[in-house]
């Protein structure tokens, strides 16, 4: 599936023959992709997006494209995740082993988590879910933010690991995956996608969506793109996991969801060399309730009557106005961008036992995050000391502000209160930061290119952080290559961990194991002398890529992670009758994630076109904190992704996919009490799927197939894993076979 294009072969050819104007304005052309090929958007050639082809072209060890074809070949049912899941070096877990909401895993680079994946589109950094409250255990009840854009809307989609990340600031430690949507092009065209999806378990959810493109020009230099989508998912049946109920409650299936999007682009072509593009967007996510809650179960009598219903609503804004030019010297981008997301939600315990359970009688509150951001960047073809070059400046400027009253409702009064802890609290914080980096793409001789880098960031609460960071490609032979990074990556608290006004309470039970309950409880603070989380990333690896179609790389990554953020075990004080304690959000000293991706593509008829077999391995060596010894996330051991493209003829495709998973083993001591908990392994299981594409028409095509071909089924077993009667690693479900249609209308 991670085929590399025709356009970046182009590049690198151009590349080889070191031609530095040629080089900066083939790579603006390239990052604008197929669908500026023609007419109006064509006129200019210099589209360019923030994960830039000089790192695409440098880092194919470390980079994976996604294309529409593939899109249309094996469609998501709702979620791009989906997809994006069967890329090497990437999983689907939680932010920690906590296995809490286990049913909303979310893309994981390289182990490094959730919260340290950079999910863009069209370059711009998606925030909203920073919206949603981050629980003690480090989780929040979120499914991400790679839903925003339907699969019909994408034009490819771009995954970049490892050290090359570094520059796009804090978050992207494990990596950045960039959306990129379709363009306008030249002629008035359109299309209208219908898609449904049966699951052959009547307790498993359907999915249905339906979808619409149109774009084309307005007047000769005015053109334009509209895109929307209306989706619904079905949740799970209450009773999916009902052999693993404790009491009455079994543990939640995977929650439903309600879509809504509507996106629209102006084009305007000032002349051959300047375009001017404003884009507006609306997103409309409702959760339909499958019973998923944080970690309590037992006696929640509510779930049957909330099941089915919107229990939380997340709706996302988003505005940018970019533009882009060509001069002499070479090519530049400004890019001013807003974006709002409102997340109402019914009200959830904040203490104990009821910690991310909704409450009895609850209302609707809402959180606000909003994130203004100017950025931009330049590419300029030198020429210094002999060495052809491109050189990138650039810098980003972003605010951000939330705004939650109701993570700030939980009482401080227990145990007489917290000495010096003041009663006036508030739910708005704001954090800001400015980015300046600068980035070398030097081409010695024949056989180096040598790229290095560093980004400075100055942050409004946090200080400053240095990212310093080197890529190294060796031309060993013709077709040989050795690649190599090294990189400074970092990740600033979220603002729910650095605001002292956000507290957790446990009566009692949730104490940490070396503190017990003193007789009122024990308190967690937000920290707002946190340290940023940081990670020295390496990698090393060999490409083969000969011109008969053959590809293969094996790489091997080494990132040194520290300072990760936790729910601290350490006391700080006590309450005022000295009998509660009081605990805050702490840095945690030592990580270490390493591995080995690996990827073979093999031509097996017409050189690849006809028949083709793709696979990639991901192999964690380790993924573990240091001073405990105990898993980062819950992750398999490898992860083996395979696929074999037959294109019959011109108008008739096949796809055979399976991925196989390593067993995933639990955490043996509780991340929040550091309680001793019985080790509980998830074994290694496999998934196949099929689909296959019918062109009736150049404008008219079908498609079917079915998920889980062999209706391989795991259950979740508990709400958790870290607890006396937790799952272990068995906290989320594999749905069992499910059979999908789509039919594309386009002209």
């Amino acid at each position: 599936m991670s085929r590399r294009s025709s356009s970046r072969l182009s590049a690198r050819a151009l590349l080889s023959r070191r031609r530095p104007l040629a080089v900066a304005l083939a790579l603006s052309a390239l990052v604008a992709g197929p669908a500026a090929a023609e007419g109006v958007a064509a006129a200019t050639d210099i589209d360019t997006v923030h994960v830039t082809a000089e790192q695409i072209a440098r880092q194919a060890l470390g980079t994976s494209v996604i294309t529409s074809v593939d899109l249309e070949r094996l469609p998501p049912a709702n979620d791009l995740s989906e997809v994006i899941r069967r890329m090497p070096g990437i999983n689907l877990t939680g932010n920690t082993a906590s296995g809490a909401y286990g049913n909303f895993r979310q893309i994981d680079i390289r182990g490094m988590g959730p919260e340290n994946t950079l999910i863009l589109i069209d370059g711009r950094p998606v925030s909203s879910r920073d919206s949603v409250r981050m629980g003690r255990s480090g989780e929040r009840n979120s499914r991400g933010d790679s839903n925003w854009v339907p699969a019909e809307a994408v034009e490819r989609i771009e995954v970049l690991r490892g050290p090359a990340a570094a520059r796009y600031g804090s978050g992207a430690s494990g990596g950045v995956v960039n959306i990129i949507t379709k363009k306008p092009t030249g002629d008035l065209t359109g299309s209208l996608t219908l898609y449904g999806s049966q699951a052959e378990h009547s307790a498993e959810g359907d999915s249905e969506r339906v979808g619409f493109q149109l774009s084309g020009p307005l007047s000769e230099r005015l053109s334009f793109r509209l895109f929307g989508n209306i989706n619904k998912t079905d949740p799970d049946a209450l009773e999916l996991n009902q052999d693993f109920a404790t009491g009455v409650t079994p543990p939640a299936g995977r929650e439903g969801v309600r879509n809504r999007d509507i996106s629209g682009l102006l084009r305007y072509d000032i002349n051959d060399d300047h375009v001017v593009e404003l884009d507006a967007s609306v997103s409309r996510q409702g959760n339909i309730y499958s019973g998923e809650r944080g970690v309590s179960g037992d006696g929640f009598q509510r779930l049957n009557d909330l099941f089915g219903a919107e229990t939380n609503i997340m709706l996302r804004r988003s505005f940018g106005l970019t533009h882009r030019g060509r001069y002499d010297w070479g090519t530049s981008r400004i890019t001013a961008a807003y974006e709002d997301t409102d997340n109402t939600r019914l009200n959830e315990g904040l203490a104990g036992g009821p910690e991310g359970s909704i409450n009895e009688n609850a209302s609707f509150s809402t959180s606000e995050l909003t994130s203004a951001r100017v950025d931009g960047e330049i590419n300029v073809p030198l020429g210094w000391g002999g060495i052809d070059q491109v050189a990138t400046v650039g810098f980003e400027y972003r605010d951000l502000k939330l705004d939650d009253p109701y993570s700030v409702t939980q009482s401080s009064s227990s145990g007489g209160g917290i000495p010096g802890y003041s009663g006036a609290r508030t739910g708005k914080t704001d954090q800001q930061f400015a980015a300046v980096f600068i980035e070398d793409n030097l081409y010695v001789g024949d056989r180096w290119t040598v790229t290095p880098g560093v980004r400075f960031d100055h942050h409004s609460q946090f200080g400053n952080n240095l990212s310093p960071s080197l890529n190294v490609q060796f031309k060993l032979a013709q077709d040989w290559a050795i690649k190599g990074g090294i990189a400074r990556a970092f990740k600033a608290p979220n603002l729910y961990q650095a605001n002292p006004d956000y507290l957790y309470y446990t009566r009692g039970n949730g104490c940490p194991v070396l503190s017990p309950n003193m007789g009122s409880g024990c308190y967690v603070m937000g920290n707002a002398d946190l340290d940023p989380e940081t990670s020295i990333n390496k990698e090393i690896g060999i490409e083969w890529a000969p011109d008969n179609g053959w590809h293969a790389s094996v790489t091997y990554f080494h990132n040194d992670y520290k300072d990760k953020i936790v729910a601290g075990q350490d006391r700080i004080g006590v309450t005022n009758d000295t009998k509660g304690q009081v605990f805050q959000w702490t840095n945690a000293p030592e990580a270490i994630i390493r591995g080995v991706e690996g990827n073979l593509k093999v031509p097996l008829v017409g050189g690849g076109d006809v028949l083709s077999w793709n696979t990639n391995v991901t192999w964690m060596i380790e993924n573990v904190d240091k001073t405990t010894d105990q898993p980062l996330s819950i992750i398999p051991e490898y992860t083996i992704n395979t696929f074999l493209d037959w294109q019959v003829n011109t108008q008739l495709s096949f796809m055979l996919t399976g991925t196989f998973y390593g067993k995933q083993e639990s955490a043996t001591q509780s991340s929040t009490t550091g309680a001793v908990l019985p080790p509980d392994t998830r074994g290694a299981y496999d998934l196949w799927s099929l689909g296959g594409q019918y062109r009736i028409t150049p404008k008219v095509r079908v498609g079917g197939g079915v998920n889980n071909l062999f209706d391989k089924r795991l259950f979740r077993e508990g709400t958790t894993s870290t607890s006396a009667t937790g799952a272990g690693a068995a906290t989320y479900n594999e749905p069992g076979r499910s059979y999908w249609v789509n039919l594309t209308v386009g002209f």
